[in-house]
């Protein structure tokens, strides 16, 4: 007992405020160093590499079980490839550092740590709900094709450098004069960030997928291309059928009506305020819940 106590001290005294010299400096270190963090956390949501930090969580999982149950051939081949993947990485993401390298030039550091702009719920407006439904459907009686990819919370600027910047406010005559046929901006998909479309002529990503139908053209297989690359939503106006669908996720919704349209605009467009209420009732519930037991 008494070595057990001797040891306990010894250690409080290696361990005593004395020994930790904290200097201005270091004060300064962390603060740096903490916000050094928080802006690539902040960049890496918005960008590709946030998708890639699920994966890797996932297979730094899968190696941590590895180790724990003993898999030694595992345990080998993670060890011998783990210098590759840190290379296979950069390669990946390169697009994406460069972007970022580019944007820290052009920062104003004081405007971006000090902002006064209040955060909205919804991504964009109802009015350009209503004028991507009423271009959608105008376009589809013509048959007039169109391929409009709405951004969420991955950006899509490497593809938004693809096109011809456009920068105008959402309406449905913009819309529909963008695609009108044997126009400068007809061809190719125009990327839609909030109320406004950014740019127009953009080249998407064509999906590997076998899964398509071969009734699909193109213009299909680019809208998924880019739901698999991002979290966006695409909206497409078939030019053989004039038929409207939506992608998303990977997956192609075909044959909406205006309804259908409606509704998967309106899931993205309150996604946050959406996630708000549905913690908000959870809270509810356990509180619910907490005063059953007790009252019992």
């Amino acid at each position: 007992m008494d070595m057990i106590l001797e040891r306990l001290s010894s250690m409080v005294e290696t361990f005593s405020l004395r020994s930790f010299n904290i200097r201005w400096e270091d004060i300064v270190e962390v603060i740096i160093i903490s916000f050094l963090l928080y802006q690539i956390m902040a960049w890496a949501k918005h960008t590709k590499v946030w998708l890639l930090m699920k994966g890797i969580m996932i297979i730094m999982a899968f190696i941590l079980l590895a180790v724990f149950f003993e898999m030694h051939t595992i345990v080998w081949i993670v060890q011998n490839v783990l210098s590759l993947a840190v290379i296979a990485v950069i390669v990946v993401l390169q697009p994406e550092l460069r972007h970022a390298l580019e944007e820290l030039g052009r920062k104003s550091f004081i405007t971006n740590i000090i902002t006064f702009e209040k955060p909205t719920d919804e991504r964009f407006s109802d009015k350009t709900v209503n004028d991507l439904v009423k271009a959608s459907f105008e376009m589809g009686k013509v048959k007039t094709g169109a391929l409009m990819v709405i951004e969420q919370n991955v950006l899509l600027t490497e593809y938004e450098r693809t096109g011809i910047e456009v920068d105008g406010l959402i309406s449905s005559q913009l819309i529909i004069n963008i695609f009108e046929h044997n126009t400068p901006l007809h061809d190719g998909a125009v990327i839609i960030r909030g109320n406004r479309i950014v740019s127009a002529t953009c080249y998407l990503p064509l999906s590997d997928s076998m899964s398509i139908s071969k009734e699909l053209g193109t213009r299909h297989r680019a809208a998924i291309g880019i739901s698999e690359v991002s979290d966006s939503l695409t909206i497409i106006v078939s030019e053989e059928t004039g038929a409207i669908s939506v992608a998303k996720t990977g997956r192609i919704y075909r044959n909406l009506d205006q309804d259908g349209l409606r509704e998967h605009l309106k899931i993205i467009q309150n996604a946050e305020s959406e996630k708000s209420r549905l913690q908000s009732l959870q809270r509810r519930l356990r509180n619910a819940k907490k005063r059953r037991k007790n009252t019992d």
